[in-house]
């Protein structure tokens, strides 16, 4: 049957793999240092590799290919090791149980990409930084944020300045997009909550990556030690010199010394 479905321009691709994160069919893999697509029965034709891809070598064609396969594709999912799996977004019991380090996520709301603003306009008598941001001006400039999805080679990290932040002190502090987040990739995470220590993936983040500089926001409370603590850790394993600050949100939304 003729029908739409993805198209790998192997002269474009790097083999970074982030395609093969993004299709939770299993479609994709790597041979030879590059993506190829291996099943067209596995491939349904919406794309959500193509977001994911840094160099733009995945688009669409209209081609004589195999109808997509769900029944299969459900049964080669269900197969699968829980750390081969795509993402827990899909409710099956076998995807519940992957730990959160396999986070691919190939489900669409998690697609790598980086986000392009336009420059506010600035009074020419006014510094830019006394001109607080339009109230409705997100100031985030990739997604995703979570920590835990984000992956450590996703090309926004490369010459980045950096903001780790405890998830609640984007609510705690009001100016937080004009105030952190400007200028910045930024992750999140909670350790109370996610009961993990960060600190290996961040190892791996600036590692892997020319990071500018890291800023770290975190509230007032005991547990919020854990992101901060996370970061020195994962700066000392890079074993760069990098430099690096620490801003504490009170839990009424000041910013302490």
């Amino acid at each position: 049957m003729i029908r739409q479905i993805i198209k790998i321009d192997k002269e474009k691709c790097n083999g970074c793999g982030l395609c093969i994160d993004a299709c939770q069919e299993g479609a994709i893999g790597l041979v030879a240092g590059k993506a190829e697509l291996l099943r067209d029965d596995y491939c349904d034709g919406l794309g959500n590799c193509l977001p994911a891809c840094p160099t733009d070598a995945i688009s669409f064609e209209e081609r004589e290919a195999l109808a997509f396969n769900e029944t299969e594709v459900k049964k080669n999912m269900a197969h699968q090791e829980p750390e081969n799996l795509a993402c827990g977004c899909q409710g099956s019991s076998v995807m519940a149980h992957q730990e959160p380090e396999n986070l691919a996520c190939g489900c669409p709301g998690s697609s790598v990409r980086a986000i392009q603003r336009e420059e506010a306009a600035t009074p020419a008598a006014v510094p830019a930084t006394d001109v607080p941001a339009p109230s409705n001006q997100s100031q985030l400039n990739q997604w995703p944020v979570q920590i835990k999805l984000t992956p450590v080679d996703a090309p926004f990290f490369n010459n980045a300045n950096l903001l780790v932040s405890a998830d609640c002190a984007a609510y705690a502090y009001g100016n937080f997009h004009h105030d952190y987040m400007r200028n910045k990739v930024t992750v999140i995470g909670c350790p109370k909550l996610d009961n993990e220590d960060y600190s290996e993936k961040l190892s791996a983040i600036i590692k892997n990556n020319n990071i500018k500089s890291v800023t770290v926001v975190r509230m007032e409370v005991p547990c919020c030690g854990g992101i901060e603590e996370a970061v020195k850790t994962a700066l000392l394993n890079s074993g760069k010199m990098i430099p690096w600050q620490v801003a504490t949100i009170s839990v009424d939304g000041k910013t302490l010394e």
